[in-house]
């Protein structure tokens, strides 16, 4: 009768942990399309990602780089001052869009253009993501108040 609730209990203890290792892998399954890795300028410039990989980049909006398109479509160029990327974007650019302001755009780099899917630009007039103040600090470009 022992070894029939021991046997039993190490088919549970099994059961659990194959339901543990699928459940992880279900859960990183689902998150691989959520996760998206910032790149600077200069990073991109170093390494060209493959057109596949979705990315975010960060930098500043470079002056006299913004050409409106047909339709709604926008190109600019970013840069965080080691090096300059062309971005196109379609759509409706945030209401603080600017030139010489910091921006970050989710999308694909397709031969040698930032294809973005979406644009996000700063919210007041001191606030700039951390990853762009990180890229620009590197670059010897950014000159804010904690620097």
């Amino acid at each position: 009768m022992k070894s029939l609730k021991k046997q039993r209990r190490i088919q549970v203890i099994m059961l659990a942990v194959v339901a543990l290792v699928v459940a992880t892998g279900l859960i990183g399954y689902a998150m691989r399309d959520g996760i998206n890795f910032f790149r600077s300028p200069s990073q991109i410039a170093a390494e060209p990602p493959q057109p596949s990989e979705v990315f975010r980049i960060g930098g500043l909006v470079e002056e006299g780089s913004i050409q409106r398109g047909e339709g709604a479509v926008v190109r600019f160029s970013v840069t965080d001052g080691g090096a300059t990327i062309p971005v196109e974007f379609s759509g409706v650019l945030p209401d603080l869009f600017a030139e010489n302001q910091g921006m970050v755009g989710t999308g694909n780099y397709v031969n040698g253009v930032f294809q973005a899917s979406e644009i996000l630009a700063k919210h007041d007039e001191t606030y700039m993501p951390k990853e762009v103040v990180d890229a620009l600090k590197e670059q010897g470009v950014y000159q804010g108040e904690d620097s």
